[in-house]
């Protein structure tokens, strides 16, 4: 590979990302529409999703809900109606879930943080695999957390399904991989916005302790004492899509400057 043509190989890939019309999912189009990529997102905000299609000249946008099975096979259905066929597939959509002790949370809440961010991805990945087979091989990024390799105590819903994910990956790297598609998982740390704030509020007041105080315990796990940025993890899917990415498969990048604990 020339250096020329180190991290080549996006433009003209068709591209799903899903809950891609704000935060990490919208860095992500963002970048991908940047680099010449053709883009379906799905989200359940109808404001969002106008505003990306706006943002996003060419980019087909469409309300849809992971977790149901037939809004999954509607998009997919238009998805490939507009861009012809698909190259790669971005499970991204997932949901922070409740903060409480595992008695205090109801099951309701848990099966629909499952749903959202684990079976979600499945019923995505069924739906795109068949597609990115045809096109002669491509690639599947799931979206998992620091969450998915660390306990979380209080996050028990959110950790069971970022942990899943793992699982997820792993099965389907060794399953597709004869048929060219690389599978890989990515595991945001604690990504700067407005969801993490909500989650640090949350842990602040399950534990009696202030957000400043709860905000400096978080980036006192983190060994570079920062947190990361959505557009640092858009670009590690650029990284994994390109050609720099071709022989990277089944494996769990973490792009959260090293979260020791949580």
């Amino acid at each position: 590979m020339s250096p020329t043509s180190f991290a080549g190989g996006l433009e003209g890939q068709r591209v799903v990302v899903t809950a891609g019309a704000g935060g990490i999912g919208l860095a992500i189009a963002r970048l991908l529409h940047a680099q010449g990529c053709r883009l379906a997102l799905c989200d359940v905000a109808d404001d969002a999703l106008a505003a990306a299609a706006s943002e996003l000249p060419g980019t087909m946008v469409m309300k849809a809900d992971v977790s149901d099975e037939g809004q999954v096979e509607a998009f997919f259905a238009a998805a490939l109606g507009a861009l012809g066929g698909l190259d790669a597939l971005i499970n991204n959509a997932g949901i922070a879930g409740p903060t409480g002790a595992v008695e205090d949370i109801a099951p309701a809440e848990w099966r629909r943080c499952l749903d959202i961010g684990l079976t979600g991805q499945f019923l995505c990945a069924r739906q795109a695999v068949p597609h990115i087979k045809r096109a002669g091989g491509g690639a599947v990024i799931n979206m998992s957390s620091a969450a998915g390799r660390h306990g979380y105590a209080y996050r028990t819903p959110y950790a069971a399904a970022k942990w899943g994910v793992i699982g997820l990956t792993q099965s389907l790297a060794k399953e597709l991989g004869p048929h060219n598609i690389r599978v890989n998982a990515i595991l945001p740390g604690i990504v700067a916005g407005p969801r993490m704030e909500g989650v640090i509020r949350d842990r602040a007041a399950q534990v009696g302790v202030s957000y400043e105080d709860m905000e400096a315990r978080y980036l006192d796990k983190i060994s570079l004492r920062r947190m990361v940025t959505m557009e640092d993890v858009a670009s590690s899917v650029a990284f994994l899509l390109s050609d720099a990415g071709r022989n990277l498969s089944a494996m769990s990048f973490n792009v959260d400057g090293n979260v020791e604990t949580l």
